[in-house]
């Protein structure tokens, strides 16, 4: 736990600045920070994970984090499409491997009863901003699943990640309201969308990693069978 506090600490550090120069309107402290913060979160991981064998679940956990990096950064990056559609792209495309990784590579019970909320949000959040949506509604209607599908599959995932999937949920939930609902959300509500984005991506890689030394753990201590 130790070495993952030190790997974890420039992302913490990191984040903690970009939200409150957000809070303080510090556009420009704010915009260079927010294209920092995945790299340090792969670097968290990179380094939490030295000593064990890299397998694929921290490939499928880059990739995620790199595909996001991507998605916080698509007006940068791709000056000459429209900002919003490439980010969904890039985040469905995060949460898809999100999925296949806690799903296939990480799943350590059954999908909880508590889970059906996931279902409940999609519904109310499409039947409250459909009418704002216009041509948008299909990509935000098919985005929203793949969201609510990464809250979903964390839920069968160490406490760590169902909680990171939690929170990036509730990211990207206020954010949806801001975009298209912006005179329903008051100001303070900036900050909140990248303060339970940076907890929701940074507990996911915790808790993928802190997942990972268990099983590893638990299997170094099974006797083999003669």
């Amino acid at each position: 736990m130790r070495r993952l506090w030190i790997a974890f600490a420039p992302f913490i550090v990191l984040s903690i600045v970009h939200v409150a120069a957000l809070a303080a309107h510090a556009d420009a402290l704010a915009a260079p920070t927010k294209l920092t913060l995945m790299p340090l979160l792969a670097f968290a991981v990179v380094w939490g994970s030295r000593g064990t064998p890299w397998t694929t679940p921290l490939t499928l956990l880059v990739v995620a984090i790199g595909l996001s990096w991507l998605g916080d950064g698509a007006g940068t990056f791709f000056p000459f499409a429209p900002e919003l559609p490439m980010m969904l792209l890039f985040f469905g495309l995060a949460h898809l491997v999100y999925i296949w990784l806690f799903w296939r590579r990480l799943a350590v019970h059954r999908v909880p009863p508590w889970a059906a909320v996931y279902a409940v949000w999609w519904v109310v959040l499409l039947a409250v901003l459909w009418p704002h949506l216009g041509n948008l509604s299909i990509a935000v209607a098919v985005y929203g699943l793949v969201l609510g599908g990464t809250a979903f599959a964390a839920s069968r995932c160490h406490p760590l990640v169902a909680w990171g999937g939690v929170f990036f949920l509730t990211s990207d939930s206020v954010l949806a309201f801001r975009l298209f609902l912006p005179d329903a959300m008051p100001a303070w509500t900036s900050p909140l969308v990248m303060l339970t984005y940076c907890l929701g991506q940074g507990l996911i890689a915790a808790g993928v990693l802190v997942a990972i030394r268990a099983r590893r753990t638990a299997a170094a201590k099974t006797p083999v069978a003669a």
